[in-house]
């Protein structure tokens, strides 16, 4: 008789939610990588120049890489697209203006705090109580006593959080019902259009074909790699956990500023890294999802789109 099959020795498997934490992790040191490795530009494409150019490749690569067919989609999911790639946009503009302003570390910890608002808003006692120690060491990353931000970076940073917030709740509910990645690859472009309206104005006699190539493969790095890591994390995760794990971002982004750009933290800011690590590992240990995701509509239940958009 044919023996039984033995599962591999040596080879632990991860859980939904470890898997989720190992995906956010990458996805967020891709990011930080990408606007450290993209902050020398801001002096010849400017920070929204930059930010626009980045956007319009990562929509393109999204769009040829994996061709949606729109004729597959609701007209509900494909506005949640829509509205997915203009929170997109936001967020990464809206950053890369805030960066310009303040160091890396510093706009990182205040953008988290659209995270921190979804985290706090989820379902459980549990999870939330890992907020706590996020929101502290936040406080400690930008020192807000000293009173010495700088306005426009502030606003700037608050506005890609808030932006921020809304790409957390739309990822996860068209990663939900949109089959693989034909949601990003929707939200993406528009994201793109929008990036490159914005910052036309600002290209204008300023372009090369170097800065073209330099932002194509920036683009690569940061946003088509992380996006699809925390589209994919989102499937694992809870919004609530997802949001509290994202405390994690702005100790990546202490550790690259330092790296990359030579930014150095003082003893305050290194507290406010372990509280948000410790954070981010609180939040990875309850926030697998107990359920599914929402199945997506039946071929017959779809509304069908106007003729020649697939």
């Amino acid at each position: 008789m044919p023996r039984p099959r033995r599962a591999a020795a040596g080879r632990p498997r991860l859980r939904g939610a470890e898997t989720g934490f190992l995906m956010a992790v990458a996805s967020m040191t891709s990011i930080q990588l990408g606007l450290a490795l993209a902050v020398p530009l801001f002096g010849r494409l400017g920070a929204l120049g930059t930010a626009g150019l980045r956007l319009g490749w990562g929509g393109l690569l999204m769009l040829v890489l994996i061709r949606p067919r729109l004729r597959a989609f609701t007209r509900r999911d494909l506005l949640a697209c829509a509205v997915l790639g203009a929170a997109t946009a936001g967020m990464m503009v809206f950053f890369m203006l805030a960066v310009a302003h303040l160091p890396l570390g510093t706009a990182s910890a205040l953008e988290f705090l659209g995270p921190l608002a979804v985290a706090l808003c989820g379902r459980g006692a549990g999870r939330k109580v890992w907020t706590a120690p996020a929101a502290l060491g936040v406080l400690l990353l930008t020192e807000p006593w000293h009173g010495g931000l700088d306005a426009t970076g502030l606003v700037c940073a608050l506005a890609a959080a808030g932006c921020w917030a809304l790409y957390i709740l739309l990822t996860q509910r068209v990663g939900d019902r949109v089959t693989g990645f034909s949601g990003l690859a929707v939200s993406m472009p528009v994201a793109g259009v929008l990036g490159v309206l914005v910052a036309g104005p600002s290209l204008a006699g300023h372009l090369t074909w170097q800065a073209l190539g330099t932002m194509l493969l920036l683009a690569a790095v940061s946003p088509v790699l992380p996006l699809a890591l925390e589209f994919l994390a989102l499937r694992r995760l809870t919004t609530s956990a997802f949001g509290t794990l994202m405390s994690l971002e702005p100790a990546i982004a202490l550790l690259i500023g330092l790296l990359v750009l030579g930014q150095t933290p003082g003893l305050t800011a290194a507290a406010g890294v372990a509280c948000v690590v410790v954070a981010g590992a609180g939040a990875t240990r309850t926030g697998a999802r107990t359920s599914g995701p929402e199945p997506a509509p039946a071929a017959d239940d779809r509304e069908p789109c106007p003729a020649g958009t697939g």
